[in-house]
């Protein structure tokens, strides 16, 4: 075994693997280290009794970057579109195209006729910010372009590009308020604000949150799960000739001799170190005191916040994935109320009052919350045994409140709380006999994310929108620099690295990582 490598990897999600992947390609000697049993992190599928879950992330959007990316290192991945519905009550819009905004429109008003005026101003506002990131999106990134220097790509794609880009960038950049406050322009009702806002994080500014109607449209599913994905790409990086050790966690970080130990005391030396792990880990594993800059961004680390993390229920039915068809279709958004969580008061106000004021509390939210609900069967049939779906039922959920729980000995109590308390209020409102029809439940918590991904908080998306600081770049104009860390020959990639973050950018920062690396080494 190796103990000296060119880059060693910290961290085995998809942001890792792009790095080692392309550091690999780059003909630099890689190793790839994953405290984890596996690769993959939040894009993972496991199976239980013949049903396949998406661990993580649901589906994918491109946003040109993640087929780019496949199509650059010659992995094939077999994909089927991801059609989204939105529903609310007895209410649904399927997304099927940009004419469909005006299907979601209708949807609303007829909740809410009064606002009708209201309504239609936000769908011109969802319609706009839609348009600034089609630009943004309009074509391939070309950090994933082979034939970035041919003359003909650079006239008529990339420079034509770039012009739009500089003039919609600005103008979506300044929608930096948070979504809520922002729609608060335009009605003052507080429902129809929450059921427009309420499945996004706190705070997430306007620009990333009315952008997502369009990038429903950009969905995309691989055939075998989500989990395809992360499986691919680990095995890019081992036929590339690199190493990949699973199940070994680094423990201590020596920047002056450039050299990682693991928990099991192994020692490894490093030309180029890429953290694409939990940032907070990083200063964790960094002993004495550093220059300055180092110490402060040490402080930032520990003083950032994880960003929303969710609760999620696996759940094996006997009904045949038709049923779900009719009513939701494969990927949906569902709020069973259209009083959504506009009277619900903050948890911390139940807490001083106990357990069963708390626990009244979290049912009350679990009654009025936006829950994404996702059947991997219905785009790939082999996902669940014949005549058979599995449901992916997820909502928002505050890792304090669970840390709360658990420190206060009901942990496993409160599971089995959620579960009953989502599939009754399923059954009530769009799945009628339901619990009549499941075959096992499975909870996970924000505390299950932190177990088994290592993300501080059970983070999804990285930083909260509503720290004391953010720790990390979160303009697009400097992403480039966004995996700059003040370590020495130390550079940082994945959800950590940018906010807002997700899948694509995750990848664009491992891709970063690996060419300032070959920039460096070169």
């Amino acid at each position: 075994m190796n103990t000296e490598y060119d880059a060693i990897v910290v961290g085995g999600g998809l942001a890792g693997l792009t790095s080692a992947a392309y550091s690999s390609r780059y003909g630099y000697r890689t190793l790839l280290l994953e405290k984890g049993t596996k690769t993959g992190g939040l894009v993972n599928t496991f199976w239980r009794d013949g049903f396949a879950f998406d661990g993580g992330i649901r589906a994918f959007e491109n946003s040109g970057i993640i087929f780019p990316m496949l199509k650059s290192l010659g992995i094939e991945l077999e994909c089927t579109k991801n059609p989204v519905s939105i529903g609310v009550g007895n209410n649904w819009a399927r997304i099927t195209s940009r004419e469909s905004l005006q299907t979601y429109a209708a949807m609303l008003t007829g909740i809410f006729p009064e606002n009708a005026v209201d309504v239609a101003k936000i769908a011109e506002e969802i319609r706009k910010v839609m348009g600034y990131m089609d630009v943004l999106y309009g074509i391939d990134n070309p950090l994933f372009v082979e034939n970035v220097q041919d003359p003909q790509y650079l006239l008529k794609t990339l420079l034509p590009w770039l012009v739009k880009y500089q003039l919609n960038i600005g103008k979506a950049l300044r929608l930096d308020q948070p979504v809520n406050a922002y729609l608060r322009k335009f009605t003052n009702n507080d429902a129809l604000i929450n059921l427009i806002a309420q499945h996004f994080f706190k705070d997430t500014p306007t620009f990333f949150a009315l952008s997502y109607f369009g990038l429903y449209l950009d969905y995309r599913y691989p055939k075998g799960g989500t989990g395809t994905l992360a499986k691919k790409m680990t095995e890019y990086v081992f036929s590339s000739g690199s190493e990949i050790r699973t199940e070994t966690a680094v423990t201590h970080v020596d920047p002056s001799s450039h050299e990682i130990t693991t928990a099991a005391g192994e020692k490894f030396q490093y030309r180029k170190l890429v953290w694409a792990a939990d940032q907070k880990a990083l200063y964790i594993a960094i002993d004495g005191p550093q220059a300055p800059q180092v110490e402060l961004q040490r402080q930032h680390a520990e003083l950032g916040e994880g960003g929303d993390s969710i609760l999620t229920l696996f759940v094996g039915t006997n009904l045949d994935h038709t049923y779900f068809e009719n009513i939701c279709g494969a990927h949906a958004f569902y709020t069973p109320t259209t009083e959504g969580l506009s009277s619900i008061p903050s948890w911390q106000e139940a807490a001083p009052k106990g357990k069963e004021a708390l626990l009244k509390w979290v049912g009350d939210y679990l009654a009025n919350t936006t829950y994404e609900i996702s059947c991997p069967a219905l785009r790939d049939s082999s996902l669940a045994p014949e005549g058979k779906t599995g449901l992916i039922i997820s909502s928002l959920m505050d890792y304090r409140l669970v840390r709360l729980i658990s420190d206060a000995g009901y942990y496993d109590e409160f599971k089995q709380f959620c579960t009953d308390k989502i599939l009754q209020t399923l059954e009530n409102s769009v799945f009628p006999e339901i619990t009549k029809n499941i075959a096992f439940a499975m909870c996970s918590t924000p505390l299950t994310i932190e177990r088994e991904t290592g993300n501080a908080q059970g983070a999804i998306t990285g930083w909260a929108f509503t720290g004391p600081v953010m720790p990390a770049e979160n303009r697009f104009t400097k992403i480039a620099h966004s995996v700059n860390t003040p370590l020495e020959d130390v550079y940082q990639c994945g959800q950590w690295t940018f906010s807002p973050s997700g899948l694509p950018i995750s990848i664009l920062t491992g891709k970063l990582t690996a060419d300032a690396i070959k920039k460096a080494l070169k």
